[in-house]
């Protein structure tokens, strides 16, 4: 997942905390572990065992930690419930969140059907999407609303987060009503990079390209120090108009 807009890049910035945001970027797959730990039942982690199950150096880690407080003890580690609790409160998911998704494709139905937003924090309180086939269904618990009662459903929801899940050619006009319509964060899966305001934080979602970060790991760990000799590339289009995962036709 990257972070991306048409900001010009500038130096690291941190929050208002004055917590880095690469270490802010690094807490929810802190929270995961935990998570994953205290599933197991397991009561205290020592810095090297919560970093080996977030995937990070020991050190890198209790560099993350130290931003929010001292939360471990010296020879026994640290209490996971307690920790879990802290960065949970921290990033912000002891809140409930209201959140939209646009854009009622396969990966828009996806989304809709994980179970997994409710119980860290985000509530999906509308599907919306501009194509009239697709306005009225059902899925799962939720019926899918025109794309037209967006402010309505922003004003009466307090909603604060979108998530953009449409083809790449009508995804500024979708952030545009997202951000006038009071929207403030926003999850961007169009491969495309969108143009948004200041005050509003965007992250945007590239499978083809995380997909070619594996293709390079692959040629190196195979030993070809370069691509083989071929006619003719394909076009690089056909990397950025993956098939349809987003809206239907209006979307």
């Amino acid at each position: 997942m990257t972070r991306a807009s048409s900001r010009r890049p500038g130096p690291p910035t941190r929050t208002e905390r004055g917590i880095p945001e690469a270490t802010v970027a690094r807490l929810p797959v802190y929270l995961r572990a935990l998570t994953a730990l205290s599933d197991s039942g397991i009561a205290t982690a020592s810095s090297e065992d919560l970093a080996t199950a977030a995937g990070v150096n020991s050190a890198k880690l209790r560099k993350d930690l130290s931003y929010l407080g001292s939360y471990g003890t010296r020879g026994v580690g640290y209490d996971v419930e307690y920790l879990r609790y802290q960065i949970a409160r921290e990033i912000g998911v002891t809140q409930d969140w209201a959140v939209v998704i646009v854009g009622i494709g396969n990966l828009g139905h996806a989304l809709a059907n994980y179970s997994g937003f409710g119980t860290r924090g985000f509530r999906i309180v509308a599907l919306l999407d501009a194509d009239p086939n697709l306005v009225g269904e059902r899925i799962g618990d939720m019926e899918v609303r025109d794309f037209a009662e967006l402010e309505e459903i922003v004003e009466s929801d307090r909603v604060s987060i979108g998530v953009i899940t449409t083809p790449a050619g009508p995804a500024q006009e979708v952030c545009d009503r997202l951000v006038a319509a009071g929207v403030t964060s926003i999850l961007n899966f169009a491969p495309v990079v969108l143009s948004v305001p200041d005050g509003v934080d965007i992250r945007k979602v590239d499978l083809s390209i995380e997909l070619q970060i594996l293709a390079y790991h692959e040629q190196r760990k195979s030993g070809e120090a370069a691509l083989p000799q071929v006619p003719e590339l394909p076009a690089m289009n056909g990397l950025t108009d993956l098939p349809s995962v987003g809206g239907g036709v209006g979307l």
